[in-house]
């Protein structure tokens, strides 16, 4: 199946995707702020987790469900598929090198699923808390 669009078009509307400070990375943020938890953002450390507390260790990941391939609400791309399969399978790959490689550093990771946030915020703070608490200072 081709493009409905054109390729300036569609270039247009790939640009305007943002990878920090998304809508949904924001909101859930200022929650997190607002239960009295301080993170540093973009942190500089493999991978560039979306949110790192630092003393404790932890680094937190908010993870599209279309760029890294949620098993839930994936939908496999229909045009340019030469493009877009290995794209994605290297996403899954560096997501899996990343986790690894922070957790042989002693990091611990948590990754969450857009949806996730949409739908079970609730829950992803609960286990963010958890953690944070769990968690001894480096």
């Amino acid at each position: 199946m081709t493009d409905t669009v054109s390729k300036k078009k569609r270039s247009e509307i790939m640009s305007k995707i943002k990878s920090k400070n998304t809508k949904l990375e924001l909101d859930f943020r200022k929650k997190i702020w607002n239960k009295g938890l301080r993170y540093r953002l973009h942190y500089n450390i493999h991978g560039k987790p979306d949110l790192v507390f630092v003393s404790k260790k932890i680094a937190i990941f908010i993870d599209s469900c279309f760029w890294h391939k949620c098993p839930k609400h994936f939908r496999q791309p229909k045009s340019n598929k030469k493009y877009w399969i290995p794209k994605i399978k290297r996403n899954l790959t560096r997501d899996k090198e990343i986790n690894k490689l922070l957790k042989k550093e002693g990091w611990k990771v948590l990754r969450f699923w857009e949806h996730d946030l949409l739908g079970n915020e609730n829950n992803c703070l609960k286990k963010i808390i958890h953690i944070y608490k769990a968690a001894p200072p480096k």
